[in-house]
């Protein structure tokens, strides 16, 4: 038989726990699970389900769930689960309630916030920054769907600067830089949050991408610069004020000799004119291709979406536009979205 012996100095590590021990709670977490865990015990808490109506507690118009950024009630959601209501109840993980109303929502961001006065403590979440989330990157989905208090699903950045798009009446938008992830969202997620490793909200949860599509993938609207100008604007006036173009576009690699010239790699292509709008007016043309606008080198509709804010309506804004082998000057005066 052979003999198993331990050698004397040779570290072989701490060996089966001993008979009948109990490993504790600790021991029993590994890394990504306390990770987890110490991201829903910090964030669940500020993430509310939430039951909308329209003028009272009438007919039910929505449900989903909300996430709270202010200590003086602030929250924010997805505009579609507040779609056609004003006022509501958020209910929290605690069993807490408290009434709501609708402050303002911006379909084209697919964001809205929400405020409640009430007068107990409130636990608001930090709010990222999701330009910095990398490919891979270990991401939380936090919400109160159907009423389940603080429902966790963990997963990973699948991809970054994925869009959607949303409508608002008879106009379009696509939603820019969304960040998709693997973490499974339910139905009633839309409006919660996406947390990164230390807890900071990176996204709110918007979408569950279907069968044919890619089935498990969820999307959210980032927290970066562009989102926290329209989550400022909705608190301060309720609304978000766009500058309206008229053009149908993309993003489109250069002619290689415009390329060089011009030391950029990308445009917009115009791929179709709206009739009697400020780009129709200014003699835009399928085709071309915006190079500047206000100065500014552009290389997608996220661009000109970024520039085309409340400060250029009603204002003469220079475009630069490659056309038929030569670049040209035009000015357009944007009228605000409505």
């Amino acid at each position: 038989m052979t003999e198993l012996r331990w050698l004397e100095g040779t570290d072989l590590g701490p060996g089966p726990a001993p008979a009948g021990s109990v490993p504790s709670e600790a021991e029993a977490l590994d890394a990504y699970s306390q990770v987890v865990t110490r991201v829903a015990e910090t964030v669940a808490p500020s993430v509310a389900n939430l039951q909308v109506w329209k003028h009272g507690r009438g007919r039910q118009k929505g449900s989903g769930s909300g996430v709270l950024i202010a200590p003086d009630g602030f929250m924010l959601t997805s505009a579609h689960v507040i779609e056609g209501a004003d006022r509501g109840i958020a209910s929290f993980s605690d069993g807490s309630e408290i009434d709501i109303e609708v402050i303002g929502s911006d379909p084209l961001s697919d964001l809205a916030v929400l405020r409640t006065t009430s007068l107990w403590p409130l636990t608001p979440a930090t709010l990222g920054d999701a330009s910095k989330l990398r490919v891979g990157q270990l991401v939380v989905a936090i919400g109160n769907p159907l009423g389940f208090g603080g429902s966790v699903t963990a997963g990973v950045v699948s991809a970054v600067g994925r869009s959607f798009m949303t409508r608002s009446g008879q106009i379009s938008r696509f939603v820019e830089n969304v960040i998709q992830t693997d973490a499974a969202l339910h139905p009633g997620n839309s409006g919660g949050a996406l947390v990164d490793s230390v807890g900071r909200v990176v996204g709110i949860n918007t979408a569950l991408v279907g069968p044919g599509m890619g089935q498990g993938l969820g999307l959210a609207v980032p927290i970066n610069e562009a989102t926290r100008r329209i989550v400022s604007a909705l608190m301060s006036t309720g609304r978000v004020r766009r500058a309206y173009i008229g053009i149908v576009g993309g993003s489109r690699p250069l002619p290689p000799r415009v390329s060089q010239a011009l030391d950029r790699e990308r445009g917009i292509e115009v791929v179709e004119v709206v009739p009697d709008s400020p780009a129709s007016r200014a003699g835009l043309r399928a085709e071309d291709l915006i190079l500047e606008i206000d100065g500014q080198g552009v290389h997608g509709m996220d661009d000109l979406q970024r520039l085309m804010d409340d400060s250029a309506i009603d204002r003469a804004v220079p475009f630069r536009v490659y056309r038929d082998g030569s670049a040209l000057e035009c000015v357009l005066t944007p009228t605000e979205l409505t």
